[in-house]
């Protein structure tokens, strides 16, 4: 079977409530008055667990990891009906359908069956990676990739970017002669589209290409490149506005992206563990009957950039 995607997510949602519930007695359990019943339909009860959990295919995304107890507190009346509602329509139209027979239909089935595989896969993959990626673990990750980097410089450029060697010493002459560097830049971007004039922010050496590179780490910040740069880009006139040493993302500007990369790499891990378990037999397809795809060859590569 093809891996999943992404990776799974944080919690599974609550699965709905089907079973069919007997009126409520004067003594209510504890648990009875925790979880309401809000609706029947035909006698099967609509609890509030039941629209909490259906609530969270149409709220906002801030909210669908609120625990129920504490959206249940949240959510506006009118909201709160609304979801009542919705339930309630799902359950009617779940009674009609089986009542139909539609349960039966083989393509519904198979559907059916295709939906149990997916919400088992990724249950399966939330027990098998979640534990994993603990705040210790993402912590650990960043001191190994950003904690212990050496220091690296850095620079805040702008350029002035043109096609021809002749436009950019015409530019570099003008700024030497004392006129602003973004207006020449606007000036000689004027009804050029290949032509930009921007700031580029700040960036390492190895961020650049290396004759960009090599011109704008040579010069000390507020100067301007003494002669236009060449690239596989067109012409440069670089300015530099400030350097400094760079200290790398913090562990809260990276946590989120590292957590992202641990799931995903704890997904591919647990795959491979899960399929090692497994006794896995591939059986050649038969030949389709005219050859359909004799002499056939396989699709070329897509070039790849540098």
């Amino acid at each position: 079977a093809p891996a999943p995607s992404a990776a799974p997510s944080a919690a599974p949602s609550a699965a709905p409530s089907t079973a069919p519930s007997t009126a409520p007695t004067a003594a209510a359990t504890p648990a009875a008055a925790e979880d309401p019943v809000l609706a029947r339909v035909e006698g099967e009860a609509i609890k509030l667990s039941d629209v909490l959990a259906a609530a969270g295919e149409v709220l906002p995304p801030e909210l669908r990891n609120v625990p129920p107890e504490a959206l249940a507190t949240m959510l506006p009346p009118e909201a709160m009906r609304q979801l009542v509602e919705r339930t309630i329509t799902d359950r009617a139209l779940g009674i009609a359908a089986r009542r139909a027979g539609l349960q039966n239909d083989p393509e519904i089935r198979a559907r059916l069956a295709r939906q149990e595989q997916q919400e088992l896969t990724q249950a399966l993959l939330r027990r098998e990676v979640l534990p994993r990626v603990t705040d210790a673990a993402i912590r650990a990750r960043y001191d190994r990739d950003y904690g212990n980097r050496p220091a690296e410089e850095e620079v805040r450029a702008r350029h002035i970017l043109v096609p021809t060697e002749a436009e950019a010493r015409a530019a570099l002459a003008d700024i030497q002669r004392g006129q602003d560097f973004d207006a020449v830049g606007r000036r000689f971007a004027q009804g050029a589209g290949t032509r930009e004039s921007g700031e580029l922010g700040w960036f390492k050496r190895g961020d650049m290409v290396p004759e960009f590179s090599a011109a704008a780490f040579a010069m000390q910040a507020g100067q301007v490149s003494p002669q236009p740069v060449r690239t596989q880009f067109g012409w440069h006139v670089i300015r530099v506005d400030e350097r400094r040493t760079g200290t790398g993302p913090s562990f809260d500007d990276s946590k989120e992206e590292i957590r992202q990369r641990l799931l995903q790499e704890e997904v591919q891990a647990a795959i491979e563990r899960i399929r090692g378990t497994l006794n896995i037999e591939r059986v050649e397809a038969p030949a389709a009957p005219g050859g359909l795809m004799q002499g056939a060859q396989p699709p070329a590569a897509a070039p790849t950039r540098r």
